[in-house]
């Protein structure tokens, strides 16, 4: 009821889908057509996550202190994002990542960081203050869960290309630069 995958069926609501939000092993999900090919992508994106993470590390070159930080936060948000379930415990997960990135002063998670605080009491709101409007697929219902996925995709996007940009384009430094080839060495000293 709560993921990116689910806004698809929220919308569908209003267009004449025949689902319904039922309580099934233990939460509220929707059934009806479509749910398991949702579903299915939702799992296909957590693997490409996966993917992207396990590219990410074998191609970075340039760490820092902070980079274990920046790293965690961004797999967290990754897997939050793509999950078929966002529930609410996802949030502090993040929160305390999060904080983790801001007191060891990692500037390049700022941005993402300030997404996901934003966020948060988004999802206080959609559950349970506001989650009969999101069973129903009103018009609050939905527009709160838009704006929150909307806000944890931007913080995820954001994240990995910054932590992408920092470690893998990072620009080398003096001290990574290729030494010269021998007999361009030997151009360059007189006599």
């Amino acid at each position: 009821m709560e993921s990116l995958g689910s806004l698809v069926f929220h919308l569908a609501r209003h267009v004449g889908w025949h689902g319904k939000a039922r309580l099934n092993y233990g939460s509220v999900e929707f059934l009806g057509r479509h749910v398991h090919a949702v579903s299915a992508l939702a799992l296909g994106l957590s693997v490409l996550a996966f993917a992207w993470l396990l590219l990410w590390r074998m191609r970075a070159r340039h760490f820092t202190a902070t980079t274990p930080y920046e790293a965690a936060f961004a797999a967290v948000l990754l897997f939050t994002t793509t999950s078929r379930v966002i529930s609410p415990q996802y949030m502090i997960w993040l929160i305390g990542l999060a904080a983790v990135c801001v007191t060891m002063r990692t500037p390049r998670q700022w941005l993402p960081v300030l997404l996901v605080l934003l966020a948060a009491p988004l999802t206080q709101l959609e559950f349970p203050i506001w989650f009969a409007h999101v069973i129903a697929s009103d018009k609050l219902g939905v527009a709160t869960l838009t704006l929150r996925n909307g806000l944890l995709v931007a913080a995820t996007v954001i994240s990995c290309r910054r932590l992408w940009q920092e470690t893998v384009t990072a620009p080398r430094t003096v001290e990574e630069e290729p030494e010269p080839p021998a007999e361009r060495q030997s151009a360059l000293v007189p006599g």
